[in-house]
């Protein structure tokens, strides 16, 4: 039996997608934030890490992020402690992580690059998964449309379907 795939694409605002192991989707989730100090939104690591584990998946498809030099100090933390977060739920789950950086995974699900084009996303997941048209509906929605896409695209990018079967004791894989 194949184990199924998780795209994600980081942040508080960010959102997990759940597909098969030949890329279907079987759900979309919400990056779970919670509010702390100062108003400030940060991934919550319990809720993650109980989306990771009930989606019985075998990899996670993340999309690489890092701070740009413009990003103001508490920003580029909060971006950081995500990314931490991510790792870290995935690390205690002995989930494997391939890392896609943007302009990666959006040549391979024809999204054109730059931060103006993410409804664009919107519409090449509407376009790839009509059945779950209704996930992507909203302008709102383009973090969750992203998510599945990187989940594809790292699926698009290895070299076998599966990437790890359910009776696998050690999980290994990388992207080169």
């Amino acid at each position: 039996m194949l184990r199924n795939v998780l795209g994600v694409d980081p942040g508080a605002h960010g959102a997990v997608a759940v597909l098969t192991p030949d890329g279907g989707l079987i759900d979309v989730f919400d990056m779970p934030a919670t509010t702390e100090t100062k108003g400030r939104s940060t991934t919550n690591a319990p809720l993650l890490a109980e989306i990771f584990f009930k989606s019985h998946a075998g990899v996670i498809f993340c999309e690489f992020v890092g701070s740009r030099p413009t990003d103001s100090k508490k920003g580029a933390f909060q971006f950081g402690r995500a990314r931490g977060v991510i790792e870290g739920v995935a690390g205690a789950l002995a989930l494997p992580v391939v890392f896609l950086t943007s302009p990666v995974w959006k040549r391979i699900a024809s999204v054109p690059p730059g931060p103006d084009n993410k409804d664009i996303a919107r519409t090449r997941a509407i376009a790839r998964w009509p059945e779950h048209a209704g996930l992507f509906a909203r302008k709102a929605d383009c973090d969750r449309a992203e998510a599945a896409l990187i989940g594809w695209a790292g699926l698009q990018r290895s070299n076998t379907p599966s990437h790890i079967a359910a009776d696998d004791p050690e999980p290994a894989f990388a992207l080169e």
